[in-house]
């Protein structure tokens, strides 16, 4: 019995190079025999369902040309975007292609996120500065807890 760590399986479980410069989903090629009714056996290979495809990523804001199997399409759809594909699929699945975008998308929310970050904490100085403090603005005095119910 062959182990996972033999290299007849390792060699079957690589990616072939064309899977690189896509997402492929973990599809690869697979092998096996062409049987006839005359039972003459030949080898044969069969090819992941590959489409060029643009998806939109609403992080990076721009449309993306991509080589993708039919089945990493359903993938994205069901997930709700590319971004989301990326950022919830395992890195084993995407290829270099797809970590290098999820690269991508993680710096973009990253900088909108302290972009965000910034222009809250210059709203809240703001509104310090225009009322005066902000412990005055919410004070224990003017909360007051509703009435307790007896049973």
């Amino acid at each position: 019995m062959l182990s996972s760590t033999s290299p007849v399986v390792q060699l079957a479980k690589a990616s072939f190079k064309r899977a690189q410069r896509g997402l492929f989903g973990g599809k690869h090629i697979q092998f096996g025999n062409n049987v006839p009714f005359s039972k003459t056996k030949t080898r044969r290979t069969w090819l992941p369902n590959v489409q060029t495809k643009r998806l939109f990523s609403e992080t990076l804001n721009e449309w993306i040309r991509l080589n993708v199997t039919t089945s990493v399409i359903r993938t994205v759809d069901k997930k709700g975007g590319l971004d989301r594909y990326l950022l919830d699929t395992r890195p084993d699945l995407l290829g270099e292609k797809g970590v290098e975008l999820r690269g991508k998308v993680v710096e973009a929310l990253k900088a909108k996120q302290a972009k965000r970050a910034a222009t809250n904490s210059e709203i809240n100085n703001r509104q310090a500065k225009s009322s005066g403090t902000l412990s005055s603005a919410v004070s224990p005095s003017s909360i007051t807890s509703p009435p307790a119910h007896t049973v």
